[in-house]
Protein backbone atom coordinates (compact mmCIF):
# COMPACT_ATOMS: atom_id res chain seq x y z
CA UNK A 1 0.00 0.00 0.00
CA UNK A 2 1.57 3.52 -0.99
CA UNK A 3 0.31 6.95 0.04
CA UNK A 4 -0.45 8.79 -3.85
CA UNK A 5 -1.65 12.29 -4.29
CA UNK A 6 -4.08 13.18 -7.49
CA UNK A 7 -3.58 16.55 -8.67
CA UNK A 8 -5.94 17.95 -11.18
CA UNK A 9 -8.83 20.41 -11.47
CA UNK A 10 -11.29 18.12 -13.07
CA UNK A 11 -13.32 16.12 -10.38
CA UNK A 12 -14.32 12.79 -12.30
CA UNK A 13 -11.47 12.47 -13.37
CA UNK A 14 -9.73 12.60 -9.80
CA UNK A 15 -12.61 11.06 -7.95
CA UNK A 16 -11.95 7.69 -10.50
CA UNK A 17 -8.30 7.26 -10.11
CA UNK A 18 -9.06 8.07 -6.52
CA UNK A 19 -11.76 5.06 -6.72
CA UNK A 20 -9.49 2.81 -8.48
CA UNK A 21 -6.48 3.43 -6.98
CA UNK A 22 -7.88 2.75 -3.47
CA UNK A 23 -9.28 -0.37 -4.46
CA UNK A 24 -5.83 -1.35 -5.25
CA UNK A 25 -5.48 -0.95 -1.46
CA UNK A 26 -3.59 2.56 -1.87
CA UNK A 27 -4.38 5.19 0.25
CA UNK A 28 -5.15 8.52 -1.82
CA UNK A 29 -5.61 12.12 -1.62
CA UNK A 30 -7.05 14.42 -3.75
CA UNK A 31 -6.12 17.89 -4.48
CA UNK A 32 -7.51 20.04 -7.22
CA UNK A 33 -5.17 23.31 -6.43
CA UNK A 34 -1.78 22.49 -7.54
CA UNK A 35 -0.53 25.37 -5.55
CA UNK A 36 -1.24 22.80 -2.13
CA UNK A 37 0.65 20.31 -3.81
CA UNK A 38 3.75 20.49 -1.50
CA UNK A 39 1.47 20.84 1.20
CA UNK A 40 -0.54 17.99 0.71
CA UNK A 41 2.52 16.12 0.27
CA UNK A 42 3.91 16.93 3.74
CA UNK A 43 0.51 16.43 5.52
CA UNK A 44 -0.16 12.89 3.98
CA UNK A 45 3.66 11.72 3.48
CA UNK A 46 2.96 10.89 0.10
CA UNK A 47 5.18 8.47 -1.78
CA UNK A 48 3.71 8.87 -5.51
CA UNK A 49 2.52 11.86 -7.58
CA UNK A 50 0.15 12.28 -10.08
CA UNK A 51 0.07 15.44 -11.84
CA UNK A 52 -2.49 17.02 -14.55
CA UNK A 53 -0.30 18.99 -16.84
CA UNK A 54 -2.47 21.88 -17.31
CA UNK A 55 -4.41 22.21 -14.34
CA UNK A 56 -6.06 25.73 -13.01
CA UNK A 57 -4.22 27.53 -15.36
CA UNK A 58 -0.76 26.53 -13.95
CA UNK A 59 1.62 24.49 -16.26
CA UNK A 60 1.94 20.80 -14.36
CA UNK A 61 5.60 20.98 -15.26
CA UNK A 62 6.30 24.24 -13.48
CA UNK A 63 4.48 22.75 -10.52
CA UNK A 64 7.22 20.09 -11.49
CA UNK A 65 10.43 21.64 -11.83
CA UNK A 66 9.22 23.26 -8.36
CA UNK A 67 9.12 20.52 -6.57
CA UNK A 68 11.84 18.74 -7.81
CA UNK A 69 14.03 22.35 -6.38
CA UNK A 70 12.39 21.43 -3.25
CA UNK A 71 15.00 19.62 -0.60
CA UNK A 72 11.83 18.75 1.10
CA UNK A 73 9.91 16.98 -1.33
CA UNK A 74 12.48 16.48 -4.33
CA UNK A 75 12.56 12.79 -3.92
CA UNK A 76 8.62 12.09 -4.07
CA UNK A 77 8.41 10.81 -7.82
CA UNK A 78 5.96 12.48 -10.04
CA UNK A 79 4.02 11.01 -13.08
CA UNK A 80 2.64 13.39 -15.37
CA UNK A 81 -0.75 13.62 -16.82
CA UNK A 82 -1.83 14.57 -19.92
CA UNK A 83 -4.57 14.69 -22.87
CA UNK A 84 -1.72 16.24 -24.87
CA UNK A 85 0.39 14.78 -27.66
CA UNK A 86 4.11 14.27 -27.60
CA UNK A 87 4.67 16.00 -24.69
CA UNK A 88 6.52 13.15 -22.61
CA UNK A 89 9.59 14.65 -22.94
CA UNK A 90 8.68 17.83 -21.67
CA UNK A 91 7.19 16.04 -18.89
CA UNK A 92 10.38 13.88 -18.24
CA UNK A 93 12.81 17.36 -18.61
CA UNK A 94 10.29 18.75 -15.33
CA UNK A 95 11.61 15.67 -13.49
CA UNK A 96 8.43 13.46 -14.10
CA UNK A 97 9.38 9.56 -13.84
CA UNK A 98 6.88 8.77 -16.48
CA UNK A 99 3.88 9.80 -18.62
CA UNK A 100 0.34 8.64 -18.63
CA UNK A 101 -2.10 9.76 -21.47
CA UNK A 102 -5.15 10.84 -21.24
CA UNK A 103 -8.13 9.28 -21.71
CA UNK A 104 -6.25 6.52 -19.26
CA UNK A 105 -6.34 3.05 -20.09
CA UNK A 106 -6.78 2.04 -16.67
CA UNK A 107 -4.57 -1.39 -17.20
CA UNK A 108 -1.82 1.49 -18.38
CA UNK A 109 -2.38 3.86 -15.25
CA UNK A 110 -1.86 0.95 -12.70
CA UNK A 111 1.07 -1.02 -14.77
CA UNK A 112 2.94 2.49 -14.62
CA UNK A 113 2.05 3.61 -11.05
CA UNK A 114 2.72 -0.21 -9.56
CA UNK A 115 6.27 0.71 -11.55
CA UNK A 116 6.90 3.36 -10.00
CA UNK A 117 6.24 2.12 -6.48
CA UNK A 118 8.25 -1.22 -7.26
CA UNK A 119 11.25 0.60 -8.56
CA UNK A 120 10.74 2.78 -5.25
CA UNK A 121 10.78 -0.37 -2.76
CA UNK A 122 7.48 0.85 -1.96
Amino acid sequence: MARILIVDDDVSIGTMLKDILEFKDHEVVYCQNPLETKARILEHNIELILLDKLISGVDGTDVCIELKKDEQVKDVPVVMMSALHNIEAICKEAGAVDFISKPFDMDALLTKTDKVLKERNI
